[in-house]
């Protein structure tokens, strides 16, 4: 230890491996030795080796039990590891252990005052100077505070948008299992725990404690809070939107040709996007000056595997800077007015003139339909799912936090009072597909908008919802912004003529134009398709869709012909700046029933890519203990599991077997039960002690855990591991207890549920609106993936071991679906776990949190993400539809999709929607407008394969259909066939056939039998009958469903 802190002895460098050396001879002598462990982990903790550090901490609290020190250091590693809970929790038995440890109360003030809770944080820095020399530093925050709290904005002193507990109510919470289990009641946290009403924080501290903390003054851990309040941030200049971007592109391309106008605006826009880089590259700098040891490649933290695990393990480290909360409060209160584009650069009228006609010219004479349809290049960009400089937090608003915890209340008042507002807001403009107001009110995206005045006319904001956008703005959310948008503008006649630099196909094939004859690229004439509308009846519908199918044999996609093919979003733009990618996972912390069956729950959960809900299942008295082992054991020993044999790694690595990292994740299939998956967790779980023990006693030589991280230059033996997969638990008869459990849980996260669209398909599709169990060993890994169709999914872990998860907003999948394919797996088809640092290098976010047992995930529509047990746990999982436009519509892409890519849709989209006309009233415009939309068009396909049938002179006959029927699959290509089947008979088996591949296999038909299931008329009625609801007073709408 002298060497680790006495400076002369040598270099920095040689005294910390010397420090390490020795204590780690010294724990080999005595591994009982608690100091010397504590000591050790602090060394760790120093030098940067994470894992190592928390492993010692925890080897300290095994063995020296009640120790503030060790507690508080622990503390110290979750918030720098973001986990402010976590955090939150060690710092409170340290301070409860030892109420004058100076040094835990002031980083206890550091972390709330980096989750904007001055309050809180004035208690604890008033805590931390009352038994302790006068610290000049401290006291200067303390007289901010004073002074400065009277008149700070109100949402920093509203306890309905506190980030964590305040100061007494962590006091309450229970003291975690870890420190409990080995001191019971008779060390100093059990006085301290029973006289915490009276003696809470800011009291008279105990003299034996204050003279024990005398004793110790020498070996316990100063502060890492800042000694200097740093100042606001710079204000970044605004970027150029996307079509500017583009703009300015073409106009380089062309400089020799413009004149002194068109040469001016050039100089303009390059002038700003030089600005705005500048300054990124400034801020970055900056950024890793301020907080040393950012994320990088070898900077990823080793989870371990032990069953005797400290809570959960410290996360990925964030590169967000913290902050002192002088200044935050500097940035809140004085105003900074957001530099628009157009006021330090004024665009005029003549200017956009001029951009037009430098379109005009490069166009040629094709200024035709393809052109006339599209938006212009200065509209507004709020409708971008790339986000401008605005829309990432300066470091006086960031959260140090990458699970940072919500009470209820937090969003009770407002939507946009979100922690860390900015750094949230902007991931969840991304996640929801729009830079919504109701999300992120408070941060929306000012990029570059020109307005032209003076000219008596309106600028359009937004595309055609049907336009192909590189952004892939045209899903979700930015899809109903879209609709209002185009409505508000369908009469402006500016709308029609100007011109866009949007990098669509259109615009794309109409330059290339310019030095080519237009009629050498003039598109081969199809017949035209009669144009249907949802406003028509359904007999008219059917009326002008006869004859149809003899001209267009195959039109079945229910997107549209207007509507691109459905392909890969590239990546939003602007992408995010580095310390942006590891933000805080929202989290919510329920403490009773009436939260957890709160409609703002609800809308907050919607309006994300991942939630976490904490605390669920002691609010609502969920009995998990139905879904342990031993439980399942007891009721269904014989019960099938499907096993993934798997090789044991940290979670943030994925090595082959000759050391080298690859994202292809491997794993053989087998088949077990229940019972006997049961044994070998326990085996497992036997084994992981008696090593252990054997470690403790110096029998095993435990090898430098920073080996693991560089093995790629020689082979590496892995230790196989059993993973228990897709448990069915859809019996009811069997499982009938377990899932009557389930329904205690609030309608929007139920198994079946009437806002769940998955409750309307009229068949069981095992996992996904049933429940499915997972048995798990430390190690266990769920690869990444999409939810079928897009759908959400909800997961409670049942423990009592974490799980770590990784998830990444929707927006990205292209990014990762082009990943996968550069490292040779596929994207629906294969198992892959992707490797951290090539997320980070390609601007990709990811959300990095633990579920620890009794935890709710809630993974948003299309979120993507990936998981891995890290102790021995069983989870639960299902998925749910909520009724809203976003969901309907990702999950109708991802169907189109599927059929492109030769894979199966497991919701049966076009059953599903005719069941919701049936079963569901709808008040969101938008939703019944696209479910309309398909029915429209499945009524027109039944139509027009009937032209086909008819035709060949094939008899159709009525087979109808039953209740619980499932939804029928193609044989060949497994695309959904609704209504009109193709079927023939193989060794005694009736196999259902698409038209198309019923047509390949025989123009004429001969071989196949056609059935249909619904009459026309049966159809036409139900389109018929499905409107649009007004709902009524004391009928409340959820999910846009009028009930």
């Amino acid at each position: 230890w002298l060497y680790y802190t006495v400076s002369q002895l040598a270099d920095k460098n040689t005294r910390e491996n010397l420090a390490i050396q020795h204590l780690k001879a010294s724990v080999d002598i005595d591994s009982s030795n608690g100091q010397a462990w504590y000591l050790l982990g602090r060394c760790f903790s120093g030098v940067g080796r994470v894992h190592d550090a928390f492993d010692a901490y925890r080897q300290s609290i095994d063995k020296s039990e009640a120790n503030a020190d060790t507690w508080c250091s622990i503390g110290v590693l979750y918030q720098q590891q973001n986990q402010p809970m976590d955090a939150l929790q060690a710092y409170i038995c340290a301070v409860q252990l030892d109420k004058s440890h100076s040094a835990a109360w002031a980083d206890l003030g550091v972390l709330y005052e980096t989750c904007n809770q001055p309050n809180d944080a004035l208690t604890c820095y008033l805590n931390a100077t009352r038994n302790s020399e006068s610290n000049a530093n401290l006291a200067a925050k303390i007289k901010f505070l004073q002074q400065n709290l009277a008149t700070m904005p109100l949402h920093f002193q509203n306890k309905a948008h506190q980030t964590l507990p305040s100061i007494e109510e962590a006091w309450r919470l229970p003291i975690p299992a870890e420190l409990t289990s080995r001191q019971g009641n008779s060390g100093p946290a059990g006085g301290l725990a029973s006289g915490r009403g009276a003696g809470g924080p800011g009291q008279d501290q105990d003299s034996s404690l204050r003279e024990d903390a005398k004793k110790k003054k020498d070996r316990k851990r100063q502060s890492s809070e800042p000694m200097e309040m740093p100042p606001p941030p710079p204000q970044p200049p605004a970027v150029l939107s996307p079509q500017q971007y583009h703009l300015m592109e073409r106009l380089s391309k062309n400089e020799s040709t413009l004149n002194q106008s068109q040469q001016h605006l050039l100089r303009q826009l390059q002038q700003q996007h030089k600005l705005s880089q500048q300054f990124t590259k400034q801020y970055s700098a900056l950024s890793s000056q301020t907080r040393p040891g950012q994320f990088s490649g070898s900077s990823l933290p080793s989870s371990g595997l032990s069953p005797l695990g400290l809570g959960s393990l410290p996360g990925v480290p964030s590169t967000t800077p913290q902050q002192g909360m002088a200044g935050n409060f500097m940035a809140s209160v004085e105003p900074t007015p957001s530099k628009l584009l157009d006021e330090k650069f004024p665009f005029s009228s003549q200017d956009i003139a001029i951009a037009e006609d430098v379109l005009a010219q490069m166009a040629g004479d094709h200024k035709g339909s393809s052109l006339s349809s599209l938006s212009s290049p200065f509209r507004s960009s709020d409708q971008s799912l790339g986000l401008s400089m605005s829309d990432c937090p300066t470091s006086s608003h960031l959260h140090p936090s990458t699970s940072s915890t919500l009470s209820l209340d937090h969003f009770q008042g407002s939507k946009d009072s979100i922690p860390c507002s900015s750094n949230t807001g902007a991931l969840s403009s991304i996640s929801n597909g729009s830079n919504s107001s109701s999300t992120n009110s408070g941060n929306s995206s000012i990029q570059g908008r020109i307005t032209p005045s003076g000219q008596g006319r309106a600028t359009p904001s937004s595309a055609s919802v049907h336009s192909s956008s590189p952004q892939g703005s045209t899903r979700g959310d930015a899809e109903s912004n879209n609709d209002e948008d185009d409505d508000d503008h369908k009469d402006s006649k500016y709308s029609k003529d100007i011109f866009t630099v949007s990098a669509t196909k259109e615009l794309s094939l109409v330059l290339k134009r310019s030095s080519v004859d237009a009629s050498l690229l003039q598109k081969e004439v199809k017949p035209s398709t009669v144009a249907l509308d949802i406003n028509m009846s359904g007999s008219k519908i059917v009326e002008q869709s006869k004859g149809q199918g003899l001209i267009h044999r195959s039109l079945s996609s229910i997107l549209g012909e207007d509507h691109a093919p459905p392909q890969p979003p590239s990546a939003p733009y602007p992408p995010l700046p580095k310390d942006c990618l590891n933000p805080p996972t929202p989290s919510v912390y329920l403490d009773n029933r009436k939260d957890a069956f709160s409609i703002q729950l609800q809308q907050f959960c919607h309006q994300q890519a991942v939630v976490v809900i904490r605390g669920i299942a002691g609010a609502l008295k969920l009995d998990l203990g139905l879904f342990s082992t031993k439980s399942l054991v007891e009721a269904n020993p014989d019960h099938p599991v499907e096993v993934r044999s798997q090789k044991q790694q940290a979670p943030d690595e994925n090595f082959d077997s000759a050391g080298k990292r690859l994202w292809y994740c491997d794993s053989t299939r087998g088949v077990t039960t229940v019972a006997k998956y049961a044994q070998y967790q326990a085996s497992s779980f036997q084994e992981s002690l008696r090593e252990e023990q054997e470690k403790s006693k110096g029998t095993v030589k435990e090898s430098d855990s920073d080996s693991n991280l560089s093995m790629t230059s020689k082979k590496k033996r892995f230790k196989m591991i059993k993973f228990g997969t897709n448990v069915d638990l859809s019996d009811e008869k069997k499982w009938r207890t377990q899932l009557h459990e389930l329904t205690k849980l609030p309608s929007f996260c139920r198994v079946v549920s009437g806002n769940n669209m998955l409750s309307h398909v009229g068949h069981t599709i095992l996992g996904m609106n049933t429940v499915q169990l997972y048995m798990k060993v430390p190690g266990s890994r769920t690869p990444g993936h999409q939810e079928n169709n897009n759908f959400c999914s909800v997961n409670i872990n049942i423990g009592p071991g974490d799980c770590e998860w990784f998830s990444v907003p929707e927006q990205y999948w292209g990014v990762i679906q082009d990943m996968c394919e550069r490292n040779g797996v596929n994207y629906l088809h294969g198992s892959w776990w992707p490797i951290l640092e090539d997320l980070y290098e390609e601007d990709v976010p990811v959300y990095r949190f633990i579920q620890k047992p009794g935890d709710l995930v809630w993974i948003g529509p299309g979120t993507v993400h990936w998981v891995q047990a890290i102790g021995w746990c069983n989870n639960i999982a299902w998925n749910v539809g909520p009724l809203t436009y976003r969901q309907y519509t990702l999950g109708v892409e991802r169907y189109e999709y599927n059929k492109l890519q030769s894979y199966k849709s497991i919701v049966p989209m076009v059953t599903l929607s005719w069941n919701l006309a049936q079963n569901v009233g709808f008040s969101d415009a938008k939703l019944f407008n696209a479910v309309k939309t398909t029915l429209m068009r499945s009524l027109r396909q039944v139509r027009m394969t009937l032209d086909i049938v008819e035709e060949l002179k094939k008899e159709v006959k009525w087979h109808g259909r039953t209740p619980e029927e499932a939804a029928h699959y193609c044989e060949e290509c497994e695309v959904e066939v609704f209504n009109i089947l193709f079927v023939t008979e193989s060794d005694g088996q009736f196999l259902v056939h698409c038209q198309d591949c019923a047509r390949k296999a025989s123009a004429t038909l001969d071989k196949f039998v056609v059935l249909n299931q619904y009459t026309l008329d049966e159809l036409i009625n139900i389109y018929d009958r499905f409107k649009i609801h007004t709902p009524h007073q004391g009928h409340p709408i959820y999910g846009g469903v009028y009930s």
